[in-house]
């Protein structure tokens, strides 16, 4: 009997690939101006052509690419985009797009002002008085 140390299909977990979300796209597909989050880095055991993938995603942590740090494409090289500027945090780095297709971004939402938040719960307050008055 030849028992396989992999679980069958039904079995097996979902995968991270079901939980991201649907705008995600390496950030070697992003072009110049556009603002991202990282949301993983990691080639999942795809082979690199250069470094070891345990260690391009060390370094690219290393660098600052850690999930949920803002993103920015400011700059694309002349011949074939290559390399590009990034804007991570408040940070500027210079990488490959071979390199960045390690690093997952999805669309940057900004996360609303707590003293928009504030004032929005004090207009409601006063709304609500006057309407019990």
């Amino acid at each position: 009997m030849h028992l396989s140390p992999r679980p069958a299909a039904a079995d097996a977990p979902a995968s991270d690939q079901d939980a991201l979300p649907a705008d995600a796209r390496p950030l070697s597909r992003a072009a110049r101006g556009e603002v991202g989050r990282v949301i993983r880095v990691g080639l999942d055991g795809a082979l690199h052509d250069s470094l070891d993938p345990d260690e391009l995603e060390r370094r690219l942590l290393e660098i600052g690419f850690v999930e949920g740090a803002r993103v920015e494409i400011l700059h694309e090289g002349l011949f074939g985009r290559d390399p590009i500027a990034v804007k991570v945090d408040d940070m500027r780095v210079a990488l490959r797009r071979r390199e960045a297709e390690a690093i997952l971004i999805t669309a940057w939402h900004q996360p609303a002002a707590p003293r928009a938040i504030a004032a929005d719960a004090i207009a409601a307050d006063a709304i609500a008085k006057d309407r019990r008055s």
